[in-house]
């Protein structure tokens, strides 16, 4: 079992998401950064759709009442372990009573916290993501406990790994959408051209950019979107939907980004710079 003594400022439990739904109107859920996760479940030889905990900006202090590996991944935080600081994408043993505590952000903005064999949270429509619509919190709260399977022994064939950080990264490679042929070509210029900094509307659902270019003021019919669909108001604003984002919408679709470009746009904060870069 794993106790939240203090919860931070948005930690939930995640893992690959709800697939099979969008046509109920649910959203996929999951990883925001699904490589950073991913790569974390990889060194526990876990399977990449284990559960792990998302902490965003800022972190919480948690204590292990069981024994167990973990390993952290994704932003950069001051971690400790029992008031040792220790790094990303390490293997380590924890015992029953020591306190993992995060401190001061570093650099990205979502830090993964995986566990041997993953959190063993309730399954929901195929998945133990939180989303307030349909499980009962959408992020955890001080004094909550997840469970995980106990365990003593375990040889990674990896023990530590250097992966090439995404987390300066401000390219986000994106294909056409749906509407791109609606643009015109004074649109695309100022698409790719300049630089978005991100505004302080982000969040799981959708990423909104501050700096607008020339809207499209034809309307459409209310149209499928999946994370990484990018669209375009009529006021000129760029909308980024993400794993929480709505399944449907009335707004052009311009730009669909990659799914490593929606790993490195959800390490982004207020402020900080993107820019599009076509496949």
């Amino acid at each position: 079992m794993l106790k939240i003594l203090k919860s931070g400022l948005f930690t939930a439990v995640q893992d690959i998401g709800r697939y099979g739904y969008l046509n109920k109107g649910v959203p996929v859920a999951g990883f925001m950064d699904g490589f950073s996760a991913k790569k974390t479940n990889q060194l526990l030889d876990n399977d990449e759709n284990a559960a792990v905990l998302e902490i965003t900006m800022t972190g919480p202090t948690v204590m292990f009442e069981e024994e167990t590996f973990i390993t952290m991944g994704g932003a950069l935080l001051s971690v400790t372990l029992n008031n040792k600081p220790i790094e990303n994408y390490e293997v380590l043993k924890v015992r029953k009573g020591d306190i993992l505590s995060y401190g001061k952000l570093e650099k990205g903005f979502r830090s993964y916290l995986a566990v041997k064999g993953g959190f063993k949270t309730p399954l929901v429509l195929g998945s133990r993501s939180l989303f307030s619509s349909i499980t009962k919190k959408n992020h955890l709260a001080d004094g909550d406990t997840l469970e995980y399977e106990a365990c003593a022994h375990f040889e990674p064939k990896i023990s530590k790994l250097k992966v090439d950080s995404f987390l300066d990264e401000t390219n986000l490679k994106v294909s056409q959408g749906p509407e791109y042929e609606n643009l015109s070509d004074r649109q695309l210029e100022m698409l790719f051209a300049k630089k978005f900094s991100i505004s302080n509307e982000n969040n799981r659902m959708a990423y909104q950019l501050e700096e607008k270019i020339e809207g499209i003021q034809t309307s459409m019919i209310t149209s499928a979107t999946l994370p990484g669909t990018v669209q375009l108001t009529p006021s000129g604003k760029l909308i980024v939907l993400m794993k929480d984002g709505q399944t449907t919408g009335g707004y052009p679709r311009i730009l669909q980004l990659s799914d490593r470009a929606i790993s490195v746009l959800a390490q982004k904060k207020y402020g900080d710079e993107v820019e599009f870069k076509l496949n």
